[in-house]
């Protein structure tokens, strides 16, 4: 879509996600490594370099007073490389200089410990330089004897150097090797992904929707969570779905009787007859109710996600129940009674919406199915353990045979007397109350019915 930015490929992210720490890993050991590399050269040389000094110091002796010395050939040989270093000495009896190379960077003989080889870098020549130098005291000799040995650095630049780029080689060939087999593992590890892809876009070309659980094989533990909250997202379609079609049904099913009424009554109505128009009054009257009553029960049994339950007073709601509803029952000649505490609330955690529409269609059947000078009694108790909402009427009742299939849809006895129903009241009021949680029953109240809604044990305050 324009405007929308474009997602990073899976693939992409993954690839991203595992050559990332595999480059910073590769600089570290890089790193880490070229560091070894130098100390481990720094080790070996001065190793060699240590030597030739101790082999120049061994032959530092007192002769008649005075101190001599033999310069080993061996101690340079040792020294030789391939770079062709330079290698320098000094001898020096305090500060005189007894042989070798006067201007060579001296140490001070009182930061030294005797025959204790130490080493240093300096710059002579302007070039740099390694020097290893110890301090000897000999018989009869009063100043101390500083013997040092110095060679240039091109032999170990250069092997440090050759060290390092093995190095780097080996490093880039490794992750060369990585990214390479990368591809193919993440294409392996996507296969699941891949799978589960296809069977839910085999499903498109489906005639008829099929909501049911994906079957993808095994699944990874990551891809399950997904599959699972798939399967749950096709329930509720499929719930969905089944609502939408029962209504299309219930409505095609029921509005077929009192559409062909008013059929007939308009042909009636065109040849003159004015008894017609009460009986296409009538008609719509009752495909009104049905239609409200469609509505109110596709309402009641709506899927999906709930809105979170609210805090509702059920004397509030009776009130007002009562007072949509009391024309209709002064014109049945019945009355109305509300059976609560004065003064005392009665809260509950519901849908407000819900228990108007139960105690509607509760009011409304207990006033349609009433006699003449009966009463409809909405009693409200609690306890501590629930509150309860019922609704007494004057009627009839309902035959214990037809208690348990009172709450189906569009139920009516058979010869029931009375107004026309539709048979969706009770159904509503089931509906409604399981959302709600709470529970419905349904009791002879000698004479008439009793039907008792009973909420959960509310949460303390």
């Amino acid at each position: 879509m324009p405007g929308k930015s474009q997602a990073i490929a899976l693939r992409t992210r993954l690839l991203a996600a595992m050559l990332g720490p595999l480059l910073g890993a590769a600089a570290i050991i890089g790193v880490g490594g070229a560091t070894l590399i130098s100390d481990v050269v720094r080790r070996t040389n001065d190793r060699v370099l240590g030597g030739a000094l101790g082999a120049i110091a061994e032959t530092v002796q007192v002769e008649r007073g005075e101190v001599t010395l033999d310069l080993p050939p061996a101690a340079f040989g040792m020294l030789e490389n391939s770079e062709r270093d330079n290698v320098y000495y000094r001898i020096a009896v305090g500060g005189a200089l007894l042989t070798g190379y006067a201007d060579l960077p001296a140490p001070d003989p009182a930061t030294m410990t005797v025959d204790q080889p130490r080493f240093r870098f300096a710059r002579y020549r302007d070039q740099g330089i390694r020097i290893a130098e110890v301090k000897r005291m000999l018989p009869r000799i009063a100043q101390p004897v500083v013997i040092q040995v110095a060679e240039t650095l091109d032999n170990r630049k250069t092997l440090a150097g050759q060290l390092t780029i093995a190095l780097l080689l080996g490093e880039v060939a490794l992750v060369g090797v990585a990214v390479l087999l990368l591809r193919p593992a993440l294409g392996w590890s996507l296969r699941p992904l891949a799978r589960l892809r296809r069977t839910v876009e085999a499903r498109d070309g489906n005639v008829r929707a099929d909501f049911s659980p994906l079957d993808a094989g095994p699944l990874p533990n990551e891809l399950q969570p997904l599959a699972i909250a798939f399967d749950h997202m096709l329930a509720q379609l499929d719930t969905a779905t089944g609502g939408m079609r029962r209504f299309t049904a219930d409505a095609s099913h029921q509005m077929r009787t009192p559409l062909s009424v008013l059929r007939v009554q308009v042909e009636l109505a065109r040849r003159g007859s004015h008894e017609a128009l009460d009986e296409i009054a009538d008609a719509v009257q009752r495909l009104e109710r049905l239609v409200t009553q469609l509505l109110a029960l596709a309402r009641a049994e709506e899927g999906g996600v709930s809105p979170p339950l609210e805090a509702v007073d059920l004397k509030e709601v009776s009130q007002a129940v009562i007072g949509r509803l009391i024309n209709q029952a002064i014109a049945a000649d019945v009355e109305l009674n509300l059976d609560a505490q004065d003064g005392a609330s009665y809260p509950v955690q519901a849908h407000r919406t819900l228990i108007f529409e139960i105690l509607a269609n509760l009011i409304d059947n207990g006033i349609r199915y009433n006699q003449r000078g009966g009463a409809v009694t909405v009693a409200l108790a609690r306890s501590d353990s629930d509150i309860t909402l019922s609704v007494q009427d004057d009627g009839p009742g309902i035959a214990p045979e037809n208690r348990s299939r009172v709450f189906e849809r569009f139920f009516r006895a058979a010869g029931q007397t009375g107004p026309d129903g539709t048979g969706l009241g009770l159904a509503i009021v089931q509906s409604a109350a399981q959302r709600m949680g709470a529970h419905v029953s349904i009791s002879n109240a000698a004479p008439g019915t009793r039907i008792t809604v009973r909420f959960p044990p509310q949460p303390s305050t």
